[in-house]
């Protein structure tokens, strides 16, 4: 495989890599579990990708003193590996594995996210041409076969994606590690959360008394509700899973209000399709408008507890089948779109 090939490799690896890492951030749900097992094979690939190109280039760089390009690969096959080191550590590790008060799994992913620009710099200006398959010149066939070097060398790492995916399963077995789906590791069933955010946003402790839900957009009678007005549309139990993309996932049972019952309280336009979920953070989530009178409940209770501050207090949304990402805390706001 040319030097050409190999970067175009990498660079449908690293992207294909973001790409569903970014949709997993959001997946939840049995049926997406595909995502998952192709996201891990992909990385066992980059992993034997980078070690090869690695292998290849460093003395080749060195030899021409190029050093201002080669630091910046390193610094890109630093922030790569520690993406992929991470991931496939909280595999084999058959814990929650932390340093400090973050999860490796959160590690991951911002290791992941950080080398999005040093990507980019790395391919400006120059190496965008190695991306560009060149059109054939004249005088040469064109629509020739692939190398079959180099499909003999696509093959191998995809095989190498698949040992390395396998093996790390293998260990996290004999270690006894059990995961969700999504790789988030289960913890004891009917427990109160730990107090997790995703960019670490928060909020002062809010008065239950002075706390107000505003419902406004589509609807035909906009409203303000009180907690204790929400309250007294009418409670339920549900026990749901809220799997939080720092690692962990937790089995357990939520008392609040069910959201189709502001939702009739508004009464939604016909032309409405959404409900937009928003925090006094800033923070939102979409769902859409046959979701949201679904199973989606306005939380104040959790595990036969008064919801505490840290877990969205006095009213956190609980959305079965997504990812703790959109259980938006502290909220405050429904907006009908």
């Amino acid at each position: 495989m040319s030097a050409a090939a190999l970067d175009r490799l990498l660079a449908f690896l690293l992207v294909a890599l973001l790409v569903t890492g970014l949709l997993s951030l959001r997946a939840a749900s049995p049926p997406t579990a595909p995502l998952f097992v192709l996201h891990g094979l992909l990385a066992g690939s980059l992993l034997a990708a980078v070690a090869w190109k690695l292998w290849r280039s460093v003395p080749r760089a060195v030899a021409g003193g190029r050093w201002a390009a080669l630091a910046l690969a390193m610094l890109l096959a630093l922030f790569t590996t520690a993406a992929l080191i991470g991931g496939f550590a909280w595999v084999v590790s058959g814990r929650i594995l932390s340093i400090g008060p973050w999860t490796v799994m959160t590690l991951h992913a911002w290791a992941a996210l950080c080398l999005v620009p040093v990507l980019l710099a790395h391919l400006m200006p120059r190496r965008w041409r190695v991306l560009r398959v060149r059109s054939a010149k004249a005088g040469h066939r064109t629509g020739r076969r692939i190398d079959r070097r180099a499909a003999l060398a696509v093959i191998g790492l995809a095989a190498a994606g698949a040992v390395a995916w396998v093996a790390a399963n293998g260990i996290e077995r004999v270690a006894g590690g059990i995961r969700r789906f999504t790789g988030s590791r289960w913890l004891p069933d009917g427990g109160i959360p730990p107090a997790t955010t995703f960019f670490g946003e928060g909020a002062d402790p809010l008065d239950p008394q002075a706390w107000r839900l505003r419902v406004h957009g589509h609807v035909r009678r906009p409203t303000t509700l009180s907690l204790d007005a929400l309250v007294a549309l009418g409670e339920a139990d549900r026990e749901a899973v809220l799997d939080c993309t720092s690692g962990w996932a937790l089995r357990t049972r939520w008392r609040g209000v069910p959201l189709a019952a502001v939702l009739d309280r508004a009464g939604p336009d016909p032309s409405a399709r959404t409900v937009i979920v928003r925090s006094v953070t800033g923070w939102y989530a979409r769902l859409p408008l046959d979701e949201a009178r679904g199973e989606a409940l306005l939380a104040t209770g959790v595990a036969g507890e008064p919801l505490p501050h840290v877990n969205g207090a006095p009213c956190r949304l609980v959305a079965p089948d997504r990812r703790g990402l959109e259980w938006v805390k502290w909220v405050t706001e429904l907006e009908v779109a």
